[in-house]
């Protein structure tokens, strides 16, 4: 991993391959490992830029009562210092919430971007519920015990046995507390980023899980229009990258490829 410092906290970050920059932003407990088995193929054509988003992964945590704009903020930081005019934008999950405030805020520096296992709409009431709990448990039990009952959620039913799994969650052990708190309570206080998708003429994929459990395919395919792309890969869960890398990678090639010849 390579770091840099951007407003006096450090992200850590890999960048690999040439060409047209494209950044791939992980999902909550995660971090740039995420994308291991995604990178190979797309380096091939293009410049990769994969960060630990703030306070996870080797990335320093963002400050207490950080936003998901606080996010975004930093991922302008990082292309600002690489002196990279556009990109496309690849979110996953809690990623896909920082590509969203993202476009609605630099949409001049995007030439596309994706929703990967995410939604625009914010957190119901419910959910917002189960973030404070899950606060809590950090507050009283440290990391280990969200991840041990996260992760697994994360996969189809199907693939809960796989490898991968136990990947997932060395990943997510390696968030920092403070992280994985600071990070809960910037989702559970997020907005509803539907009007971006609306108004946006970017280029836009949407990918969903048939069998995602976090993040049902109707919460991501909110809005529908001639620039929005869905694609809907079968049985997966909220993990694609790892339970279905192939297919994946097909996606976003074609999506790429598609930006290229349009604009």
């Amino acid at each position: 991993m390579k770091t840099i410092e951007i407003e006096n906290s450090k992200l850590a970050y890999l960048d690999e391959g040439k060409g047209e920059a494209i950044i791939l932003l992980h999902g909550f407990c995660g971090s740039s490992g995420y994308w291991e088995y995604v990178v190979p193929e797309l380096s091939k054509n293009y410049r990769v830029i994969i960060p630990d988003l703030p306070g996870h992964g080797e990335s320093d945590s963002l400050h207490e009562g950080c936003t998901i704009e606080d996010f975004a903020e930093k991922i302008k930081g990082l292309i600002d210092q690489f002196n990279v005019q556009k990109v496309s934008m690849f979110g996953h999950s809690l990623g896909g919430y920082i590509t969203l405030a993202f476009a609605e805020k630099y949409s001049d520096r995007l030439n596309g971007f994706s929703l990967v296992h995410s939604t625009a709409f914010p957190d119901s009431e419910e959910a917002k519920k189960g973030r404070m709990a899950n606060v809590e448990k950090v507050n009283k039990e440290g990391i280990q015990p969200l991840i041990d009952g996260l992760v697994p959620k994360l996969f189809s039913p199907d693939n809960v046995k796989e490898k991968y799994v136990e990947t997932a969650k060395e990943i997510g052990y390696s968030t920092s507390p403070q992280g994985a708190k600071s990070t809960l309570l910037a989702m559970k206080d997020r907005g509803d980023r539907n009007k971006v998708l609306e108004s946006t003429e970017l280029p836009v994929l949407l990918i969903a899980g048939e069998r995602d459990q976090i993040i049902p395919a109707e919460k991501t395919f909110s809005v529908r229009k001639a620039n929005i792309r869905q694609s809907l890969i079968k049985d997966v869960g909220h993990m694609s990258m790892y339970e279905k890398p192939e297919d994946l990678i097909s996606d976003m090639k074609l999506f790429l490829s598609t930006i290229h010849d349009c604009c």
